[in-house]
């Protein structure tokens, strides 16, 4: 008997099973989805690996295969749908499977638990108490406070004893001694919940909403795993369905992952679902310490917690009884992965809904061109909501203002007059507004005068952003560096930034309204542990007028005294090199308008732009995603984009350029020997950052309405990127 084991090392040339031989001991023992150790290399040095399947038939000659060692008991081996998971990314994705397998079972850190020990009365109450009576004849002050703290109880922390009834060790040595107290280790979990509850009531259901949580349990019970769209307008209470529906599940004794986009949002989901649900509801994200994912992965994986919410990661939470995933917002670009495998969490959520029996939840305001076909296809079922949940509540009144007319008028601000005069209305009402600008920094580039030139990053193919304080930074490797006084290239000192980022606009604001409370909030103000966190209660309670911010602040967040959203430069996002680009700022657009009057106020939204007749503006300012939706997906069948046709990126990525481009080639040609006419083939050529961290990239996009072929391209693109790797070049897909 024999098992396909990948060995878990940082080598990926490495990247493939290598077969060993199960000892007579272990045959009937081991099962794919265990850690085993083996030995590897000349030296046969013992390494941690990973059954992925089992034969009776060698690949080689069996006098060359190796024997495992032993099982690894340890290490939560019977999780073979997360394994099932990350076989599945690395054929559908690319990469290599150990990239696959650290994604969906991230290495464990090797950090302690967090133990508390306590001091626990043992004796009977009558010896307890002479033993008290003869403490206080001697005077022994120590060991009288802490028999008295134990009157009142059984036990209490040593750290409690220790500093605030403030006794000493040879107090506690004294009573131990004499039997009257044990002291007893517990685990104890490092929380990451919030430390006072929202206190929110259970609010009634309206008659949309429970018909969508009716049929979806129904329907749920009946075993319908159909994955469901659940389409509804800006403040119409879609996360009021999800919480109806995660109680139920947790009723069946079911567990619940909840994916949200952004980290800025877990706080106010975390804050909703903690006073819901308590204790049974956990978060994991990035801001984490090592010891705090730990524990919350650790109470995952013994079944104390139900429902786990966080951006993508929290996909692979180590649940054992899955019931429902909901992905809210799922059209946001955050899902898609930027490490390799470059996997897109709708699908593979999709995936793991399929291996579990579970269902999967789609919510959006704006959801993706993709999900919406799938929706009218019948692929999807789809549920709407119509209307706002707060009762007298109603979509703001949005007004396009066009830049051009404003420039031509004299008006050279950030500010059109429109927007100025709701601001100082707003202001003098004692309400709230947003203002979104998609840009950090102060100003977007900086350049010579003299020779045109930009400052550039060293590692990277982009402009430096100029920050406050004379600091350029580059917002992809983190590459900081002091503003230089004159040109590099030319020696010229008119240097100049151009155009307009976050700390621009909030200088300007307190400028020209200087009495106004104003917070901003983007990548540099939350880069602390709780930044997002400090910022959104800090508005939350009123302290700030006026919260200015990147896309972060448009995403999810109810702001009842939020009644004016201006948008400066709505057109920002508009002419990217990407065909989804009128996509994305339809949603951006939507997205920042819906945080406008969701309280009883009425809302008003000022969209500042230069090119008002865009239909995906017109339609963000009518609120009407289904109009939009219908000459969006004309242009996609006219180009034969996606969701019409298939159609996914190859990149070629290297620390030697001719290596990148040699084999980004070698896809190309061997792409087109095959498959001649079948599939297209767009490129290669540089990417639009073609230097990142000093790592260059070469890219094509391979473009069908073939799907045999198309699949037999990525088995193809697979075998290459095994023998690219060998070379150190990473080729990896990413599906559009």
């Amino acid at each position: 008997m024999y098992a396909d084991i990948v060995i878990d090392i940082s080598h990926e040339s490495l990247d493939r099973p290598f077969q060993y031989r199960i000892p007579e001991s272990l045959v009937g023992q081991v099962q794919p989805g265990m850690w085993v150790l083996v030995p590897f290399g000349r030296r046969n040095t013992q390494k941690k690996g990973f059954v992925l399947k089992l034969g009776t038939k060698a690949n080689i000659d069996p006098d060359r295969i190796k024997e495992l060692t032993e099982i690894i008991s340890d290490d939560n081996s019977s999780d073979k749908t997360r394994i099932a998971l990350a076989v599945w990314m690395y054929r559908e994705y690319g990469g290599n499977l150990i990239q696959s397998l650290r994604v969906v079972m991230p290495a464990r850190k090797n950090v302690r638990p967090k133990q508390v020990s306590f001091l626990v009365r043992t004796s009977d109450e009558k010896r307890f108490l002479d033993y008290l009576d003869l403490a206080r004849k001697k005077n022994w002050k120590g060991r009288v406070r802490l028999m008295e703290a134990l009157l009142c109880r059984d036990y209490i922390s040593s750290a409690f004893a220790r500093q605030q009834l403030k006794i000493a060790s040879d107090a506690i040595k004294a009573l131990e001694e004499e039997k009257l107290i044990q002291i007893e280790t517990k685990r104890f979990y490092r929380s990451v919940l919030p430390k006072e509850s929202a206190n929110l009531e259970k609010k009634q259901l309206n008659e949309e909403q429970q018909a969508i949580v009716d049929k979806l349990i129904s329907s749920y019970q009946a075993g319908v795993r159909t994955p469901a769209l659940l389409y509804g307008i800006t403040g119409s209470g879609k996360t009021e369905v999800y919480m109806h529906l995660i109680e139920w599940m947790i009723h069946q004794n079911k567990q619940v992952i909840v994916l949200i986009p952004e980290i800025s949002l877990t706080y106010q989901v975390i804050l909703n679902f903690y006073s819901r649900f308590g204790e049974q509801v956990s978060m994991i994200n990035s801001r984490l310490s090592d010891g705090e994912r730990s524990d919350q992965l650790e109470r995952a994986r013994n079944g104390e917690i139900s429902i786990m919410v966080g951006p993508r990661s929290a996909l692979f939470t180590p649940f054992s009884n899955l019931g429902l995933i909901i992905v809210d917002e799922e059209q946001e670009g955050a899902y898609n992965s930027e490490q390799i495998p470059r996997y897109h969490t709708r699908e593979t959520a999709d995936k793991l809904a399929q291996l579990t029996n579970s269902l999967l939840l789609l919510g959006s305001a704006t959801p993706s061109i993709e999900s919406f076909s799938r929706a009218e296809s019948g692929e999807y079922r789809k549920f709407c909501l119509t209307k706002r949940a707060v009762l007298g509540s109603c979509l703001p009144n949005v007004q396009v203002v066009d830049m051009r007319k404003e420039l031509a008028s004299g008006n050279r601000s950030v500010f059109s007059r429109e927007l100025r005069e709701k601001m100082e209305e707003c202001l003098a009402k004692k309400q709230q507004m947003m203002l979104f600008i998609n840009r950090r920094g102060f100003s977007r580039v900086v350049s010579c005068r003299s020779c045109g030139k930009p400052i550039e990053c060293p590692h990277c193919d982009v402009a430096l952003t100029e920050h406050l304080g004379d600091k350029l930074v580059c917002h992809y490797c983190g590459y900081t560096k002091a503003m230089p006084r004159s040109c590099p290239l030319c020696g010229s000192p008119y240097l100049a930034g151009f155009g307009l980022g976050t700390q621009k606009a909030e200088m300007m604001i307190k400028a020209q309204f200087p009495s106004a409370r104003v917070l901003r909030m983007d990548m540099d103000t939350t880069s602390k542990k709780d930044g997002h966190e400090q910022i959104l209660d800090s508005f939350r309670r009123r302290e700030a007028d006026i919260l200015v911010g990147t896309q972060m602040i448009v995403k999810g967040h109810d702001f009842p005294g939020v009644t004016l959203v201006g948008i400066l430069a709505a057109d920002m996002s508009l002419y990217n090199c990407d065909f989804r680009s009128s996509e994305r700022t339809f949603q951006l657009l939507t997205q920042a308008a819906g945080r406008a009057g969701r309280g009883m106020e009425p809302g008003n939204v000022i969209i500042q732009t230069y090119d008002p007749e865009n239909y995906s503006i017109q339609t963000a300012a009518n609120q009407d995603y289904e109009s939009f939706y219908h000459q969006e997906i004309r242009f996609r069948r006219r180009m034969q984009y996606p969701p019409i046709g298939l159609m996914c990126e190859v990149m070629a990525v290297s620390a030697d350029e001719k290596l990148a481009n040699q084999w980004i080639w070698q896809v190309q040609l061997l792409i087109n020997k095959r498959f001649c006419d079948i599939i297209k083939i767009i490129g290669p050529s540089d990417a639009p950052i073609a230097r990142l961290k000093d790592m260059w990239r070469k890219h094509l996009y391979i473009r069908s309405n073939d799907h045999k072929a198309y699949l037999e391209a990525m088995e193809l693109i697979q075998e290459i990127t095994e023998q690219a790797a060998v070379q150190k070049v990473s080729i990896f897909v990413t599906v559009c």
